[in-house]
């Protein structure tokens, strides 16, 4: 059997709970989403579940043999990116009567691609000028990353990966979410544009069956690149946060499903952490696991997305809750709203540099610190300015949205 996929990515953070200056609501848009402006606010939770994931991604990048299993962060970064940017749509469709799409756009590339620009120009600048082996080959793959295709390289490859895409390997997750946020966006709005608020929730829980259906159908030992880069094959974890985010915009704060829901995603929330951590700790995901393995590609991934879904609507609606707190800390929660997304694109850079210099002491400290100096002059010299340029920056009104 080809060997699975070895790397894995955070997904990026959306800015959550930047206030604009309301809009006039479409009485007609509005209708069945009486949640959707007010769950619109920052949940400190889940800043805190990315600093965890994103440490589970270093500890499996660095020391595998200690997270053979470490992987499994990346599909949670994807049900929370999934939840965020949807509950940004319906909110802003609620306020507006329609979804600005090139505004969105633009608030996703000012978010994504300045810094991703600035990893695949240091990657390129070391391999011209440096003879460390760990970027080799950084042109090619900066061009890939920068057009959020490692990804579509890596599905494509049925045997070992080749050093197309290694100095940036990582980026194939950016990939994925990136073109998923080309096309949500589009099916949400013809959703909410052309039915009712429960039709958008069934066909969104229905989209989430079908790339289960499309891995069962492609499944073989040579197709697992394939499905485990493929943006088809990986949308059912996206679209599970979205299909929360959904739920909770359709609920009214009196409405008994939403205690019900409020009940028992905080009774299975540790459960659903337990779980997580247990794979991420004994399964070697991106490895043969035998007998294992069909299950793993085929329902495994959806698996994961459930329980990172229930994660999600326990931090959203229980923030009161021990394990909400807990990851709510200050240190926890301004990582994960501030860095993850440049400990993302620096981390594994950081390990190939540790690596063609020989370090192996202390290698994991290293790695830890050099990571976070680069996260945060990433954060305070790119992102940061080019967020507030999107946040600033006039929202133009649309025409409402026909019913």
């Amino acid at each position: 059997m080809a060997k699975a996929p070895d790397s894995t990515a955070v997904a990026d953070t959306e800015q959550e709970g930047v206030r604009r200056p309301p809009a006039p609501v479409a009485p007609r848009a509005s209708r069945g989403f009486p949640s959707a402006v007010s769950r619109t606010g920052r949940v400190s939770g889940l800043d805190g579940l990315r600093t965890l994931a994103v440490a589970l991604v270093i500890v499996h990048h660095v020391e595998p043999e200690v997270l053979p299993g470490g992987a499994v962060a990346v599909d949670v970064f994807f049900t929370i990116s999934g939840f965020v940017i949807t509950r940004l749509l319906i909110a802003e469709y609620v306020r507006r009567g329609g979804i600005s799409l090139m505004s969105f756009y633009r608030r996703r590339w000012l978010r994504l691609v300045p810094a991703l620009v600035a990893l695949c120009a240091i990657c390129v600048l070391l391999a011209s000028t440096t003879s460390l082996w760990g970027f080799d080959g950084s042109l090619q793959a900066a061009g890939l990353s920068a057009a959020f295709l490692t990804n579509v390289v890596r599905a494509m490859e049925p045997g070992p990966y080749s050093d197309l895409t290694s100095p940036l390997a990582h980026t194939w997750s950016l990939g994925v979410e990136e073109q998923f946020y080309l096309l949500w966006p589009l099916a949400l709005l013809f959703l909410l544009r052309r039915f009712r608020a429960r039709t958008v929730l069934l066909c969104t829980a229905a989209l989430c069956v079908l790339p289960l259906l499309w891995r069962c159908v492609l499944w073989n030992p040579e197709a697992a690149h394939r499905i485990y880069n493929g943006t088809d094959t990986r949308a059912d974890q996206l679209l599970a946060g979205a299909l929360v985010a959904v739920a909770l915009a359709r609920l009214r704060s009196d409405d008994p499903r939403l205690a019900l829901l409020r009940t028992w995603s905080a009774r299975l929330a540790w459960p659903s952490l337990a779980l997580l951590a247990l794979i991420a700790w004994q399964v070697p995901v991106t490895e043969d696991l035998g007998p294992w393995t069909a299950a793993w590609y085929t329902l495994g991934f959806l698996a994961v997305a459930a329980l990172s879904a229930t994660l999600v609507t326990a931090l959203e609606l229980r923030p009161e809750n021990h394990l909400s707190r807990l990851l709510a800390l200050t240190p926890l929660a301004w990582v994960g709203r501030n860095l993850s997304y440049g400990i993302y694109l620096w981390h594994y850079p950081v390990v190939r540099l540790l690596a063609s210099l020989g370090v192996q002491e202390g290698r994991l400290a290293a790695t830890v610190v050099l990571t976070l100096l680069m996260a945060l002059l990433s954060y305070y010299a790119i992102e940061k300015p080019f967020l507030r340029r999107a946040h600033t920056a006039r929202t133009p009104v649309p025409a409402l949205a026909a019913a």
